[in-house]
């Protein structure tokens, strides 16, 4: 297979200079005036910061100071929808929590990712949505354009990049792949099927 050369000269950059800016702005608000509260405290004055950005958010949901929002108006949060600490919030397409939606300890919830059949990987975005009562726990990855259904929980370390059904649960399953021997140094078998 012959490489293809790459001219990076035409490279365009899905962002302008002022979405750039207002990225810029937000995060220094966000960093400067949420962070200093501790995880879920100050739930009002965060919401209002967001509020200020662009996002609709319900009265009633919480979003953790430790949580980062890269464009807060492609976020809605209905009633009772939590992003927890340290959960990544890659919106560059809209993200959508239902109601009572947790979004637990360092998820990543990411709605851009590059074109692998361009030479130039372009950014693609979809948007994410994560219906009523459902729950993502901690340190789960959902791609871009995932749908995630009501009721379902997507396990802790899971990666979903296919919708998920309503009430329904799916993660990495622990699986035994070899067992170690009892002789001594620590010696393993393949276990066959």
């Amino acid at each position: 297979m012959q490489k293809q050369a790459i001219d990076y000269v035409d490279f365009k950059s899905p962002y302008t200079n002022s979405n750039r800016v207002k990225r810029m702005i937000w995060t220094l608000c966000w960093n400067t005036l949420a962070r200093p509260f501790p995880k879920s405290t100050a739930s009002a004055w965060k919401r209002f910061l967001l509020q200020l950005f662009g996002a609709k958010i319900d009265k009633t949901a919480s979003v953790y100071s430790s949580a980062k929002i890269f464009m807060p108006w492609n976020l809605k949060m209905k009633a009772h929808a939590c992003l927890a600490s340290g959960v990544d919030c890659y919106n560059a397409a809209p993200i959508i929590l239902g109601i009572d939606v947790t979004v637990s300890q360092r998820a990543y919830l990411c709605t851009a990712s590059h074109n692998i059949s361009s030479p130039r990987h372009e950014q693609i975005q979809k948007p994410i949505v994560i219906g009523n009562r459902a729950w993502v726990a901690a340190e789960a990855f959902i791609g871009p354009g995932v749908r995630i259904g009501e009721g379902a929980v997507v396990g802790a370390c899971a990666a979903v990049f296919k919708d998920v059904e309503s009430w329904t649960v799916v993660g990495q399953p622990c699986q035994v792949h070899k067992e170690k021997g009892d002789e001594g140094g620590g010696g393993v078998k393949e276990l066959r099927s």
